[in-house]
């Protein structure tokens, strides 16, 4: 497995683990009552922030892990690294845009800035994951 390609799955792993983890604590704060009532922010704001620093920890170790077996194919990358980041991004960009358009429609709406954020957050989420999915596939069955 390539550098890239390794940074794509610790931030893929790491993606999926950290909307789960919001998902379940919102809805757990929320208690059967209105989600929009929970104290979002610092849950949102700590998911974030914490993700990103598992994503960086997971890619170092998986890293120097990868690197013990082989120390010269650590942190190179080719044109097909590129390639596939660049298709990826465009296939995230995607979702990007449709959360984007939605968050506009919200605030046209006057809509609780719970749902705006989490719209928001989504969609950053979704572009992730799906843009990771798409750079998996790419590595695992070649750039058509």
């Amino acid at each position: 497995m390539v550098y890239e390609e390794r940074n794509i799955w610790a931030s893929l792993i790491v993606s999926l683990i950290g909307v789960s983890i919001y998902t379940i604590l919102v809805l757990q704060q929320a208690a059967g009552g209105p989600v929009d009532a929970v104290d979002w922010v610092p849950l949102m704001l700590w998911t974030i922030g914490g993700s990103i620093v598992a994503a960086i920890v997971v890619s170092i170790v998986w890293g120097m892990l990868a690197g013990l077996g082989d120390p010269d194919g650590v942190g190179k990358s080719d044109q097909r690294d590129r390639d596939i980041s660049h298709m990826s991004g465009r296939v995230g960009q995607a979702f990007l845009v449709i959360a984007g358009l939605g968050v506009i429609i919200e605030c046209a709406f006057e809509v609780d800035w719970f749902w705006i954020a989490n719209t928001m957050f989504y969609g950053f989420a979704v572009s992730s994951i799906v843009g990771g999915i798409a750079s998996v596939i790419a590595y695992r069955r070649g750039l058509v």
